[in-house]
Order: C-alpha cells, then sequence, then structure tokens
C-alpha cells in the first residue's frame, strides 16, 4: 500500500496529464460535429472491426430466422413477378416485353451487398455500420435498403467500411415516399421510441388513400428508385396547421434483426449531378454579368 502512495506521489502530475488530456479529447469530438465526424472517420477502420466481430457472433444466432424471413420474401417477389408477367403478357401478347423492361431498368442499377457490423436503437440520433467502403463502390449519398423495405443513406465513407443514417434517426433522415397506385406522396420521419414506427408528413388533403395500404419511395430523389418498400398505413391523424395529413407507418424493415443489406448505386446519379451544376454555374455566370 505504502509502495503504490509513493508512485502515486512520485506520479501524480503525469497521471493527471493524461487524465485531462482524455476528458478534453472527449469533450472535443463529442460536442464538436466537425471534428467527431472526422474522427469516426480515422478510426472507422478499427472501430468497424470489432462491430465487424460482434456482429458475427450474434448473426450466428439468429441465422436461421434470417434465412426464414429471405426465404418467405424471395417466394412472395417470385409471386408478383409471375403475375405481373402473365397480366402483361395478357395485355400485349408479347411474353418477352416485360423481361425486357426488367432488365432495362435494373440496368441503371448496381447493388452492393453489404453486412450491419453495429446498428443502435436506442438513440434519436441512431447510425448504423455497414462492412463495404469506398474500395468497394460505395459512396455518399446512396440509399440502402434489404430484403424488406428502405433501411437509410449512407452518410461517411472510409475505405472498407460505411456509415448509415437510418430511417431511425430523428434529425437527419427524411426520405421521399409515396401512397403505393395513388401519387400522393410526403416525406418520412421518426420521433424516436418504438423503431417500428415512423410517420408520412406533408401528406396533401386531397389525397385517397386507406387503411392497410402500403406506403414506397416516391422515386423523387437520385438517392431511391421508385417502388421500393416502406410500410403499411396504421393510422391517420390532421397535421397541425390542418393543411396535410400525418400518416402513421408500420415499418416493413425490421431495424431489431437487421443483418444483410444493399447499397443501391445508381449509375446516372453522376450525370444527373454534373447537369445540374452546369445548370447552376450557367445561372450564376448570367446573374454576374447582370
Amino acid at each position: 500500500m505504502r509502495n503504490l502512495l509513493d508512485f502515486l506521489k512520485d506520479y501524480y502530475h503525469w497521471l493527471l496529464f493524461v487524465f485531462l488530456e482524455v476528458v478534453s479529447g472527449f469533450l472535443l469530438f463529442q460536442y464538436n460535429n466537425y471534428q467527431g465526424s472526422v474522427w469516426f472517420s480515422s478510426a472507422n477502420s478499427v472501430i468497424g472491426k470489432v462491430y465487424e466481430w460482434t456482429g458475427e457472433v450474434t448473426k450466428f444466432f439468429t441465422l436461421a430466422q434470417t434465412n426464414e424471413q429471405l426465404a418467405k420474401r424471395n417466394l412472395l417477389l417470385e409471386q408478383h413477378v409471375d403475375m405481373l408477367r402473365r397480366r402483361y403478357m395478357e395485355l400485349t401478347y408479347d411474353s418477352t416485353v416485360l423481361e425486357r423492361n426488367e432488365m432495362k431498368f435494373l440496368s441503371q442499377y448496381d447493388l452492393i451487398p453489404a453486412k450491419v457490423v453495429d446498428n443502435s436503437l436506442n438513440s434519436k440520433e441512431n447510425l448504423m455500420t455497414i462492412d463495404k467502403g469506398r474500395a468497394d463502390g460505395v459512396a455518399v449519398d446512396m440509399g440502402v435498403a434489404c430484403g424488406n423495405g428502405v433501411v437509410g443513406v449512407v452518410y461517411l465513407v472510409s475505405e472498407h467500411y460505411s456509415v448509415v443514417i437510418p430511417v431511425l434517426n430523428a434529425s437527419s433522415s427524411r426520405i421521399s415516399c409515396a401512397i403505393r397506385n395513388r401519387g400522393s406522396f410526403g416525406y418520412l420521419h421518426w420521433y424516436g421510441g418504438d423503431p417500428s414506427v415512423a410517420y408520412l408528413e406533408d401528406v396533401p388533403r386531397h389525397a385517397k388513400f386507406k387503411l392497410g395500404e402500403w406506403v414506397v419511395t416516391s422515386g423523387f430523389s437520385s438517392i431511391f428508385p421508385s417502388g421500393v418498400s416502406v410500410g403499411k398505413i396504421e393510422q391517420a391523424y390532421n397535421s397541425r396547421d390542418g393543411l396535410s395529413y400525418k400518416l402513421k407507418i408500420r415499418l416493413s424493415t425490421d431495424f431489431t434483426n437487421l443483418r444483410d443489406v444493399v447499397v443501391i448505386s445508381d449509375k446516372s446519379i453522376a450525370e444527373r449531378a454534373a447537369l445540374l451544376q452546369a445548370a447552376r454555374d450557367s445561372i450564376n455566370k448570367i446573374t454576374g454579368e447582370r
């Protein structure tokens, strides 16, 4: 005991220095968004590897349930495709048109499979880490989905890992959605709490819908193609100003048991972004000449 006290007496200034350094570093990265983002990106490879190991252990115990869900989902999709193919053939008398249209539509997108190695659910500002990064073709602002529906949007990218802002992020996630076969659209927002429920806001008052109908991505942004499942309408409310509806949505994605996802890479995004930037530059040039 005496030796310990002598050690602390001789080296207390170094111990105090290390303690203050740790506290200052924590305060710097916790309460400054820019420094926090830089640190998260630089440390992402190490942290991602730890998350990946723990995720592999968890995945082992849920593998049977995940495979069962995927099998059911694939069967349902096969039934839908077969029904659409037969219906389209009846209307056009051409059994090859649907296949050609499907291939043309899918050729616009690259689907990058990834695994979730960390997924928080207990915060209002939840984040998710996946095991694919810049080396795999992932970039910021790409959409992320799973077999059951929408997951989120890529926020930060390192060489081999990426951070995703999921639907379950109250401040940063707003995905443009539409009521399937109705045309009316709004923005998906999660308020915290129940990870299976979010709300579709700013739905026009003239919109027609029924409880139990599906909400899907609208395709109005360059992040998600149209038609990706979001969830079912469970309840409808008037907005605070009375000018629109707010719909309670039971999400189709089970965020509590999420392991396998795909990153959606739209090949036309770069072309559209370049065109939009050229238009902005042209407007700025005209405005400057005036």
